[in-house]
């Protein structure tokens, strides 16, 4: 329950809260974020945009309208920013993904303007680049917003999915530079990693080098949130009180 969320995260001192859209379904987004300022969390971002890429014209336009709703929401909510995951298709080559995306975020530009919401592209690591997105480093990130070249469009960075990246202290000096630096996620990476999508660590218990990615986020002139984004049955299936305290531990010595 998202009254339930916005209660415990307050609880434990947490000072925002990124909205996904799916958690305030049948709540609406009006009644969300009116939850969320009661308890005293800024709202973040709405999470997810994007998954432009599509075999098919339909299936591209369908994308683009459901963007647009999502940004509507977003206003609606009182969320700055829509985080994109900007999606892939098996068969849609990588170049042609790409396109799509940077053609997709382009044609999304004016709604985003009109409501005064940012969109931030998400790189994913590259183990997703097949099925969720084709976007999977911050050059790339940083290369279609160039291109698109508005101050509504901008990158998130998440350290789970770039962590790996030799270009990652200069990317994110660059992002910085051009004002592209949006929102920075924190994670830890697992090894062995036993699922792809839901067996993400808490700050400490990996191999990330968070506190040293986050002093290049900070010195690139990063000064949002830092904010937790855990996907993980092992920790999900916890007592969530006692997962929430282990996350504000974690963060204070590893963050």
């Amino acid at each position: 329950m998202f009254s339930d969320a916005v209660s415990r995260y307050a609880a434990i001192g947490a000072k925002g809260i990124t909205v996904w859209r799916s958690a305030i379904e049948g709540l609406g987004p009006t009644a969300a974020g009116r939850l969320a300022r009661d308890q005293g969390l800024a709202i973040v971002s709405l999470c997810r945009g994007g998954f432009f890429v599509s075999g098919s014209e339909e299936g591209r336009r369908k994308a683009i309208d459901d963007n647009r709703r999502c940004i509507e929401e977003a206003a609606t909510l009182g969320a700055p920013l829509v985080v994109l995951v900007c999606g892939a298709d098996p068969g849609v080559s990588l170049p042609e993904a790409r396109a799509q995306i940077e053609e997709s975020i382009s044609a999304l530009v004016p709604d985003a303007a009109a409501s005064g919401v940012r969109l931030a592209i998400e790189p994913l690591h590259p183990m997703y680049a097949g099925d969720r997105s084709a976007v999977n480093t911050l050059a790339q990130a940083r290369a279609i917003c160039s291109r698109v070249d508005s101050p509504w469009v901008g990158i998130a960075v998440d350290v789970y999915h770039t962590w790996w990246d030799e270009r990652l202290e200069g990317e994110l000096a660059a992002c910085g530079a051009e004002g592209r630096l949006f929102s920075f996620h924190i994670s830890d990476w697992l090894t062995p990693t036993r699922d792809l999508l839901e067996d993400r660590g808490i700050m400490g218990e990996g191999c990330i080098p968070i506190r040293e990615i986050r002093g290049w986020a900070e010195r690139a002139g990063f000064r949002g949130f830092i904010e937790v984004e855990i996907f993980s049955r092992r920790l999900w299936e916890m007592d969530q009180d006692t997962y929430l305290e282990r996350i504000a531990a974690a963060f204070l010595s590893h963050a």
